[in-house]
């Protein structure tokens, strides 16, 4: 089980998202209003905010959303799951569809924070059933 710590949107791919506390997901879609929304496999974004505090232990100052990430979620370490593992969040039911990507040359996310750990360690999911995610909901593996 974990916590949900922020949710975050952004215009545009490959920039840093902003946390706006609470998002509309939609099935089949993502989220509402976010750059990755569409009809493919990498929908919604996941990222363990004990990777990015280890990042920021380092002394790198990076908020929220800062690595592309659309959840941040605390106490799930998401790289050790398997592709097909199923999430729930309240009503949301999200699939685990790929496991870390490859980074597009050096994102302005490197290029701003020196590196990015999304590709390492970040997971990306399909909308399988939608509603709302809030900061501070629980999200667990069904």
């Amino acid at each position: 089980m974990g916590k949900v710590m922020a949710v975050c949107i952004s215009e545009k791919r490959g920039t840093r998202k902003k946390n706006v506390n609470e998002v509309v997901l939609i099935e089949n879609f993502g989220i509402e209003n976010d750059a990755h929304a569409g009809d493919w496999h990498r929908q919604v974004s996941l990222l363990c905010c004990d990777r990015v505090e280890e990042f920021r232990a380092k002394g790198a100052d990076v908020s929220d959303g800062a690595f592309g990430e659309n959840i941040l979620v605390e106490g799930i370490d998401f790289k050790t799951l398997p592709v097909g593992t199923i999430f729930r969040c309240g009503e949301v039911v999200l699939e685990l569809t790929q496991v870390g990507k490859q980074c597009h040359s050096h994102c302005e996310i490197y290029h701003q924070v020196g590196d990015c750990i999304m590709p390492r360690e970040g997971v990306f999911t399909k909308v399988l059933k939608g509603g709302k995610i809030s900061v501070g909901d629980e999200l667990v593996i069904h």
